[in-house]
């Protein structure tokens, strides 16, 4: 039998259609072939080797999505065999919940299902989306000469597609921002990272200004937003944390606050047991209610639910970590999803308190929510893309860069900390001048909303083309999230000019500014709309559900019922069981029926 040999170049054509990316342009210097001696599997492993020590050295998980640790388990099967157990455990341990056992079942799947389609390339090509350099030098044979691009001729570039990278907006509000949030920006270090402290900045505030509303729908709405920054490891997301300092003030008042009216209630209540004896009619001191502005998020419900009301409804949950919350979801006492639902339109929340057995009901609750975390970690806190959840949070995601930031660099001699801070008092000065206010009401000039309903009514109609009807819910959504950022903007504009009055009346450069972000937003929740339906039939599941994960991912775009057959018997999949699974995905859109026979699959 003839020796395979190693090309790089031949990979590109050997992917499924399902985990190709769209072609770019080649690098300056081809791709070269290893050299025709030597041998395909021991030149592959070494430089499976050499990726998986430059992983190694960053900490990277490259497994963030179950598409990706399941293409992962792919290609080292069709790589090496049994050979390639190790290194899926190596590069497989820096996902948070990784489980040896459970990687070992994995990649025993993988075995079973070898011949599918996927090739070593997957390998490269998951390290490159990650910030992975994956040039490797093999050395020259004695006789080789220099290519003929002027260079030595050893060195192999596996270059793969580059991943998809997501757009950007702050660009685009530089100069035109209300002057704390431009103070904000300022401190950036990339229009990308301008973003992420922009949106953090601004759901931050919408949590800070009770007495603004604006008509909706017909409907009285707040400001509250909800945000998930979403990117790998170490990709940045980090300095989202800096938002909070911009609120720490009025949290910090509040909870003086309520220390002292606590220490007040045991005087009180002190004077109250000494004298009951003598006067039996006295009455006892009503306890303060617990004042505090950021709740966290790993509380149970019914503390939730109980700090919203004792601050009149308004609060903000701010937590770097998503999965935090996601874990209380799932257990027995902080499962306050629902009320997540319904607070984001401030409908009526109800709920008992064990302690004097009372019944309580928000009548409009006012939750604004910031979040961060992995990829996963999304599909941890919302289950699928048809989880109401999903489409009511504004999504972020941070491209990766290999990029190192001058540690040591300050501003001004001072620290972001500082700064943030400075600028959280300016706010705190902002807040108090909205409380002293009556209501006020925010509205859009006619030609802002004929051009609101405009640009929705289109986007809504082509977005309802491309993914039907389970987009919808978000572009309309996204639409009340576009309005209440106009009204954060507008708030802030009016304070910096003096002119807060019954009516705030935005301003075209800031609804201008909100239309900006929001036509990005609208593809950062594409991007994650994508990886959350199929992480619908990809997420880490028991057996039964990993094996349907395996033949979805394995279908080609297009099949026929011939060709699914046959994928169902390499996986072990018996013909009914597979032909349900079609049936299923039909019915959920993720596959088309083109003609009898025929099919093709929508979520790539």
């Amino acid at each position: 039998m003839q020796e395979q040999k190693f090309n790089p170049a031949d990979w590109q054509d050997d992917l499924p259609e399902a985990f190709c990316e769209p072609q770019i342009q080649p690098s300056k210097r081809p791709l070269e072939a290893a050299p025709s001696n030597s041998n395909w599997t021991s030149s592959l492993e070494s430089q499976i080797e050499e990726i998986t020590r430059r992983i190694e050295v960053t900490g990277t998980d490259i497994t963030a999505t179950y598409e990706a640790w399941l293409r992962l388990g792919f290609a080292l099967v069709e790589a090496l065999g049994e050979g390639g157990r190790p290194y899926f455990h190596r590069l497989s341990r820096f996902y948070p919940g990784y489980s040896q056992q459970e990687a070992d079942t994995q990649y025993n799947n993988c075995l079973k299902a070898r011949g599918h389609g996927v090739t070593p390339k997957s390998f490269f090509q998951l390290a490159k989306e990650n910030g992975i350099s994956v040039s490797i030098r093999i050395p020259r044979e004695e006789n080789q000469l220099p290519s003929s691009d002027g260079t030595d001729g050893n060195e192999v570039l596996m270059e793969t597609p580059a991943p998809e990278k997501m757009p950007t907006f702050s660009q685009e509000l530089y100069g035109h921002l209300p002057d704390l949030l431009e103070a904000v920006a300022r401190q950036a270090n990339s229009d990308e990272d301008a973003d992420v402290l922009l949106l953090g900045s601004i759901v931050a505030f919408s949590s800070c200004l009770p007495k603004v509303f604006g008509v909706y729908g017909g409907r009285q709405v707040y400001p509250n937003l909800f945000l998930f920054v979403t990117a790998p490891a170490s990709a940045g997301k980090g300095r989202l944390s800096l938002c909070r300092r911009l609120v720490q003030p009025i949290h910090d008042q509040l909870r003086n606050m309520y220390k002292a009216e606590m220490e007040e209630y045991r005087i009180q209540k002190a004077r109250y047991e000494h004298e009951k004896k003598k006067d039996y009619a006295a009455e006892p001191p009503e306890e303060p209610p617990l004042k505090m502005l950021i709740i966290p998020a790993n509380s149970s419900a019914t503390s939730v639910y109980q700090i919203l009301n004792d601050n009149g409804g308004n609060a903000l949950m701010f937590e770097t970590e998503g999965d935090t919350l996601a874990k209380v979801f799932t257990s027995d006492y902080g499962d306050f999803s629902d009320g997540f639902r319904k607070a984001f339109h401030h409908e009526p929340i109800s709920y008992t308190r064990r302690k004097d057995k009372e019944f309580v009901e928000l009548l409009r609750p006012r939750l604004s929510t910031v979040l961060s975390g992995t990829p996963r970690q999304i599909a941890s806190l919302i289950p699928d893309a048809e989880n109401g959840l999903f489409s009511r949070f504004i999504f972020y995601y941070i491209n990766f860069k290999l990029e190192w930031l001058d540690v040591f660099a300050r501003i001004d001699g001072s620290t972001l900390d500082e700064i943030f801070d400075d600028i959280g008092w300016s706010f705190a000065h902002v807040y108090q001048d909205l409380e002293g206010m009556p209501e006020m009401e925010f509205r859009l000039t006619d030609a802002q909303q004929q051009a609101f309903n405009d640009y929705y009514r289109n986007t809504q109609t082509q977005l309802y083309g491309l993914f039907g009807d389970d987009i919808v819910a978000s572009v309309r959504r996204l639409g009340l999230i576009t309005f209440r950022i106009a009204m954060v903007f507008t708030a802030l504009r009016c304070h910096d000019t003096g002119e807060l009055s019954a009516t705030l009346l935005c301003e075209d450069e800031d609804f201008e500014s909100a239309m900006a972000i929001a036509k990005v937003l609208i593809q950062h929740t594409l991007r994650v709309y994508k990886e959350l339906s199929s992480s619908d039939l990809t997420k880490p599941a028991a057996e039964g559900t990993r094996r349907r994960d395996q033949f979805y991912s394995a279908l080609p775009n297009l099949f026929t019922t011939q060709s699914f057959k046959e994928m169902a018997t390499r996986l072990h999949i018996p013909g009914a069981t597979a032909e349900r699974y079609i049936s299923s995905w039909c019915k959920q859109g993720l596959i088309t029926r083109i003609k009898q026979g025929n099919y093709e699959k929508t979520i790539q």
